[in-house]
């Protein structure tokens, strides 16, 4: 739960200042998903998840088909921000150093030589990743220090990244041949894994009238970096009722046996990093419809992208041919069952 010391009202802030701040955060959140509608048609739940996860100082895991516009959300998030971007294609001989920077022998004026750090990519404030799974395990470890530390370490000296600093990362889940699956260390870092599905019908007649007709929608920046952590700061802020946070711990003990009707689908369950994106993300995602606090609901809504990729089924779930999201339904409609009885 939130630290009273650090709730809106410890901080000086009034009733109306703090329902202003609310007003202000939701107009501008609103503000930025519409702009985000303007060139990625559909996927709201998509976008949320999207935006939820840069709020909460976490990173996305974009999983879909090739053609679903993951890389195109990446672009117009970066576009409808004041921040800068970079962009990595993870290859089989993709090396640490192309994505981290490396020393290299530069003279000086005095027609000396000394080593200089030229930085990489990483060096941004919005990272994508994309075909994460395509590159070596070793280059993957690459971003382990950067994602929850937001720092980088080459040779003896550690470099700080700029905040706020957001990886997103794609990855194909129909083509494995040539890639590599991501250690359960690094998925682990992910705050939300978001399944990017398929177009409606009425969604791809809206993209072919948007991609087919020569006139390309402007993206206006919406949110700086200083706002995006004032965001953030506030949210941490927010208080939290106790059933709500009740629900979210039991939901994750369940993935760890506490919950007879999955305990057989599972080999390994989530990690406390779990809670956390559940918690926050839950205060977010109120924030966001200009709710005071976090609900059940919320908890409910965000328990697919928080634990989906940090369950590790077992033997029985895979000759079911039981998903990760079935696993979870299951849990969210058993721990309802146990919460009424």
């Amino acid at each position: 739960m939130s630290n009273p010391q650090n709730t809106p009202a410890a901080q000086g802030l009034s009733a109306g200042q703090v329902q202003e701040r609310m007003t202000w955060m939701a107009e501008r959140l609103r503000t930025l998903r519409a702009e985000l509608a303007k060139v990625v048609v559909g996927q709201e739940e998509v976008i949320e998840g999207v935006v939820l996860g840069m709020l909460g100082g976490g990173h996305v895991l974009l999983e879909g088909v090739p053609g679903l516009g993951k890389t195109l959300l990446v672009r117009t998030l970066a576009q409808a921000l004041h921040l800068e971007f970079s962009r990595v294609q993870f290859t089989p001989d993709l090396k640490a150093s192309d994505v981290l920077g490396t020393q290299v022998l530069m003279e000086d004026e005095r027609g000396g030589r000394q080593l200089v750090f030229q930085p990489g990519p990483i060096f941004t404030h919005v990272l994508l990743a994309d075909e994460i799974n395509r590159a070596t395990p070793k280059t993957q470890s690459a971003l382990l220090e950067a994602m929850q530390e937001h720092s980088v370490t080459i040779g003896t000296k550690t470099h700080a990244l700029a905040a706020p600093f957001f990886v997103l990362a794609t990855q194909n889940p129909l083509e494995m041949e040539g890639t590599y699956p991501l250690p359960e260390a690094q998925l682990d870092r992910f705050l939300f894994k978001i399944e990017v599905p398929f177009p409606s019908q009425e969604d791809l007649h809206e993209i072919v009238a948007r991609t087919t007709s020569g006139h390309l929608p402007q993206v206006q920046p919406v949110l700086s970096g200083p706002e995006i952590l004032e965001i953030h700061e506030f949210a941490l802020g927010c208080p939290v009722a106790r059933h709500v946070v009740d629900y979210a711990v039991q939901l994750v003990h369940g993935s760890h046996g506490s919950l007879p009707g999955v305990a057989k689908w599972l080999r390994a369950g989530a990690s406390p990093r779990a809670l956390q994106a559940l918690v926050m993300g839950a205060k977010l995602r109120a924030l966001m419809q200009g709710r005071p606090a976090a609900s059940l609901e919320d908890i409910k809504a965000l328990a697919k992208p928080a634990l989906r990729h940090r369950l590790l089924l077992s033997f029985d779930a895979e000759a079911e041919r039981i998903r990760p999201d079935q696993v979870v339904e299951h849990m969210l409609a058993e721990l309802d069952r146990k919460v009424r009885s």
